[in-house]
């Protein structure tokens, strides 16, 4: 059996991200783990430092259940130097090349609308952006 995974990116501003990746990869906010009915409560059991806010995160799921969770946490360090790991977004890779690429470009667009920058164009292959704070990822095609 597979592990399953999480992953965690570092912010400085969980809201603005949270907002920007359930755009980006059709999630939805993750409920509290039960019995809990809300974040506050959950997060009322680890006696963190006052300072600390349900604001400093957002907790987010495929709601399918099929993608990994995504954790996006408030640090108080900038971001400094190339991502060592990042996220794909796929677009269905049926079709020609031509059309492949089409959908490429008008994910990309809409992720530009969302928040997102074009960093850099691989005409035809995929095309690498950065979300609202810098972290990169790539648009691309699933394999056909």
């Amino acid at each position: 059996m597979a592990a399953r995974i999480d992953l965690t990116l570092d912010c400085t501003n969980a809201p603005l991200l949270g907002v920007f990746w359930k755009t980006a990869l059709g999630y939805v906010d993750e409920p509290p783990p039960p019995p809990f009915a809300t974040r506050e409560e959950w997060l009322a059991q680890f006696d963190l430092p006052e300072d600390d806010s349900v604001d400093d995160v957002a907790w987010l799921c495929d709601p399918d259940g099929v993608g990994p969770r995504l954790s996006i946490l408030r640090v108080p360090e900038p971001k400094t130097a190339k991502n060592r790991l990042h996220i794909d977004v796929r677009v269905p890779g049926h079709g020609s090349p031509e059309e492949r690429w089409a959908r490429i470009r008008a994910e990309s667009e809409r992720l530009v609308k969302a928040g997102g920058s074009v960093q850099e164009e691989f005409t035809g292959h995929h095309i690498v952006m950065a979300d609202p704070e810098g972290n990169e990822f790539c648009v691309a095609a699933t394999s056909a």
